[in-house]
C-alpha cells in the first residue's frame, strides 16, 4: 500500500459532541430503527475501512454475519490510534469509540477524503448495540475493548503482539431499540458489490455463517459457509456493464473518464455506455455516497456530454436531416439509451438536505465538465463509427420526442377542449377529496363490472384496463401517449407531463386520487400485467411512487368451505391450515376454490377479500434501492433474454403457478 507522510496517531481524533442523545432518538442519527436503519448500521463501519482505503492503506475488508446476527467488519488498514488523547486523557481508541462525530475524518491531515451516510460514526453503531467489543493492531501491539450500550466495560488493554495492521469491530444490535435485528444477506451483499465497484483494487469479502458454503463437484463444502468475494480492477467500467447486463450495448466498450483538479484536490471518474433502450440511467457518487437526486457533479457531467456531442455532429454534418425537418436538439436526446456512472472524490462536500441526496459545492461542475469534455472529445475522434452510431440513435430521438410531445399535447389539449372529460370506462366515485379517494386499476371489464358492483361508490373509483397495457420498456415514448390504456389513466389520474428547464416532469398537482390501486387476477397472467403497470408508473409516474401513493391489492387465492364456514386463504400454507382445522382431507364435505380471476368472485366477495379497507391486505409501492429497481424492470421487460431465464429459474420457487 502506498505511504502517507502525515502522521496518523490520538492528536488527529477530534472530538466533537457527546452520545447521550443516541439511544433516546436514534432515528435521528441513524434514519429510522426497522431494517433499513439496522442495517445502516454495517456501512457505518464499513465506512472507516473505506475511509482507510482512500487513504491509500486498506485494500481488504471482511464482513461476516454470525449465528446470532451480530457482525465482524475486519480491515487491514492502519488500525484506530490508542494513545492517550491529550484533551480528553483518555485513550484515542475509546473517544472514537464513546464520543458522537469523533474520528480521524475531521483531521484534514489524515483523511483527504471520507464517506459515511450521515457521520455520526461507529460510536452510534457503539451506543446502539447491546454487545461490541473491537480489538486493534497497531504498532506490533494487539488491543482491546468491549462496551455494551455504547458503555466501556473496561480501559483499553493490550493482549497481544503481531506482526500485522487493522481494526476489528464486532457488536450485537439491540433488540430493545430495534424492531427486528435479523440481517439479509443479499442487502449487505448488494452494497459491498457496489462498494468494490466504486473502490477499484479494494477487495470485500462477504461471510454468512447462518448458512453453508458451497459444494464442490466431489460434494464436500468448499468453504464452511456462505463466502463471497466482491473485488473489482476495473472500476466503474465494470459497473456499467453489470448495471446494464440487460440492456443491448450499441458501443464495443464504456467510455472510461479518470481526472484530478489539482487547485481543489477533486478527482473525478465517470463511465458510459449508450444502449437500446429509450431511458436515462445516471448514477452519482460523492466519496462514495449514492447522490439520488444528482447535484453539480452530475450537472457538469451533463453540459460535457451535450456540448462535446453536439459540437462534433455539428462540425461533421450528422444533424442536417433534423435541420430540415425544422427539428431541435436538445440535451435530453443525447441522454437516451446512455447509462452512466459518476463518481467524485472532494475533501470538503456540501450537500443539500439531511440525506445528502444532492451535491452542492459548485466549483465541481466546471471540473467534472473539463475533464468529461478532455476525454470526449478525443474519443468521438478516434472512434469514429462508434460516434457516428451514437448520433444516429440520438438523432432518433430527437424525432421521437418531437413526435411525443405532439401525442402528448394532442391527448391534453383534446382534455381541455371536452371540459376535462373522463375516460368512458371510468365509474367514478362522489368524493372530490384526494385525501380520501381511491381508484382501482382492475384487469378487465369483467372483473370491472364485479369491482363496480362490489365498491364503495363515495370515495372508491373504478377504472377497467383491457388487456395487457403497453410494455414501455420497449416502446418509443409516442407510441406510449398513443396507447388508449394509458391515455385513459393519465386522464383519469388527472396528472400532466410538462417541460421545465429541458426536462421533462410529472405534474401531480391535480392529482385526483391519494390511493391507486393495481388489482389484477390472482395467477401469471395477472402478475405480468401488474409488473407492465409498474413498469409504466416507475418509468413516466415515478413521484407517483415516491409519494407513496401505488398500491398493489392483494385477492385471496382459495376459499375453504365446510358447511357453512368458509376462512379465504392468501396462499397454500393458510389453505392446508384451513383444511385442517376443518377436519382434514379425508372428510368429503371438504370444498376448495381456486379463484383464478377476479371475475370469478362475487361482488360481496371481492368487496370484503380485497376493496375493504377494514378487512383487505394492500401492499404499498416503494422504490428503497433506486439500482435496484431499475435494473429489474430492465432485466424482466426488456430484450436481453438470458438475464431473465436466470431470474425466473432461481425465483421460481416463490411463483405461485397453476399447470
Amino acid at each position: 500500500m502506498s505511504e502517507n507522510k502525515s502522521n496518523y496517531d490520538a492528536s488527529n481524533i477530534t472530538a466533537l459532541e457527546g452520545l447521550e442523545a443516541v439511544r433516546k432518538r436514534p432515528g435521528m442519527y441513524i434514519g429510522s430503527t426497522d431494517s433499513k436503519g439496522l442495517h445502516h448500521l454495517v456501512w457505518e463501519v464499513v465506512d472507516n475501512s473505506i475511509d482507510e482505503h482512500l487513504a491509500g492503506h486498506c485494500d481488504h475488508i471482511d464482513l461476516v454475519i454470525h449465528k446470532n446476527n451480530s457482525i465482524t467488519v475486519r480491515d487491514n488498514g492502519r488500525g484506530i490510534p490508542t494513545g492517550m488523547h491529550e484533551k480528553l486523557q483518555k485513550s484515542a481508541l475509546e473517544v472514537v469509540m464513546t464520543v458522537l462525530h469523533a474520528g480521524g475524518k475531521f483531521d484534514k491531515d489524515t483523511y483527504k477524503v471520507s464517506g459515511g451516510l450521515h457521520g455520526v460514526g461507529v460510536s452510534c453503531v457503539n451506543a446502539l448495540s447491546i454487545d461490541l467489543k473491537v480489538e486493534v493492531h497497531r504498532e506490533g501491539k494487539v488491543f482491546e475493548q468491549e462496551y455494551s450500550k455504547g458503555k466501556p466495560q473496561y480501559d483499553v488493554r493490550q493482549i497481544g503482539e503481531t506482526d500485522k495492521n487493522g481494526t476489528n469491530v464486532t457488536f450485537l444490535p439491540d433488540p430493545e431499540i430495534f424492531e427486528e435485528v435479523i440481517y439479509e444477506y443479499e442487502i449487505l451483499a448488494k452494497r459491498a458489490r457496489e462498494l468494490s465497484y466504486l473502490n477499484k483494487g479494494l477487495t470485500i469479502v462477504m461471510v454468512d455463517e447462518r448458512q453453508p458454503g458451497k459444494k464442490g463437484e466431489d460434494g464436500k463444502l468448499e468453504t464452511e459457509y456462505k463466502t463471497e468475494k466482491f473485488h473489482s480492477e476495473g472500476g466503474l467500467k465494470e459497473f456499467v456493464k453489470h448495471l446494464d447486463i440487460a440492456r443491448p450495448s450499441i458501443i464495443a466498450e464504456p467510455i472510461h473518464v479518470i481526472g484530478r483538479d489539482d487547485k481543489e484536490n477533486v478527482e473525478v471518474e465517470v463511465a458510459m455506455q449508450y444502449n437500446t433502450s429509450y431511458q436515462e440511467h445516471i448514477h452519482s457518487y460523492v466519496n462514495n455516497i449514492n447522490t439520488r437526486e444528482g447535484g453539480t457533479h452530475v450537472n457538469g457531467f451533463r453540459r460535457a456530454v451535450t456540448r462535446e456531442f453536439k459540437k462534433y455532429a455539428d462540425e461533421n454534418g450528422l444533424l442536417d436531416k433534423l435541420t430540415k425537418q425544422k427539428i431541435s436538439i436538445t440535451g435530453e436526446d443525447f441522454r437516451e439509451g446512455l447509462t452512466a456512472v459518476v463518481s467524485v472524490k472532494v475533501p470538503e462536500p456540501q450537500f443539500k438536505g439531511q440525506t445528502k441526496g444532492e451535491l452542492g459545492n459548485s466549483e465541481v461542475t466546471a471540473i467534472v465538465s473539463q475533464k468529461m469534455g478532455e476525454v470526449l472529445k478525443y474519443y468521438l475522434e478516434e472512434n469514429k463509427d462508434q460516434a457516428k452510431r451514437i448520433i444516429d440513435k440520438v438523432i432518433i430521438a430527437a424525432t421521437a420526442r418531437h413526435a411525443a410531445r405532439k401525442a402528448r399535447e394532442s391527448v391534453q389539449r383534446k382534455n381541455v377542449l371536452a371540459g376535462g372529460g373522463l375516460p368512458g370506462k371510468l365509474s367514478d366515485c362522489s368524493s372530490k377529496d384526494p385525501n380520501i379517494s381511491e381508484i382501482f386499476l382492475v384487469e378487465g371489464d369483467s372483473a370491472g363490472g364485479t369491482a363496480k358492483q362490489g365498491r364503495d361508490r363515495h370515495f372508491q373509483a373504478i377504472l377497467p384496463l383491457r388487456g395487457k397495457i403497453l410494455n414501455v420498456e420497449k416502446a418509443m415514448e409516442h407510441r406510449i401517449y398513443e396507447n388508449e390504456e394509458i391515455k385513459n389513466m393519465f386522464t383519469a389520474l388527472g396528472v400532466s407531463i410538462e417541460e421545465k428547464e429541458g426536462q421533462r416532469v410529472l405534474n401531480i398537482d391535480k392529482l385526483r386520487y391519494h390511493k391507486i390501486v393495481i388489482m389484477c387476477d390472482a395467477d401469471v397472467d395477472g402478475s405480468h400485467i401488474v409488473t407492465l403497470i409498474l413498469t409504466f408508473f416507475f418509468r413516466y409516474m415515478k413521484p407517483l411512487i415516491e409519494g407513496g401513493y401505488i398500491y398493489i391489492a392483494a385477492p385471496p387465492l382459495y376459499q375453504v368451505k365446510k358447511g357453512k364456514k368458509s376462512v379465504y386463504c392468501w396462499n397454500d400454507d393458510e389453505r392446508n391450515d384451513a383444511i385442517s382445522q376443518f377436519g382434514g382431507q379425508d372428510d368429503n364435505s371438504i370444498k376448495t376454490q381456486r379463484y383464478k380471476g377476479l371475475g370469478e368472485m362475487n361482488a360481496d366477495q371481492l368487496w370484503e377479500t380485497t376493496m375493504d379497507p377494514d378487512t383487505r391486505i394492500l401492499r404499498q409501492v416503494k422504490i428503497e434501492e433506486y439500482l435496484d429497481a431499475d435494473s429489474v424492470f430492465s432485466m424482466l421487460m426488456g430484450d436481453e433474454v438470458p438475464p431473465r431465464r436466470a431470474f425466473i429459474e432461481e425465483n421460481a420457487q416463490y411463483a405461485n403457478v397453476d399447470v
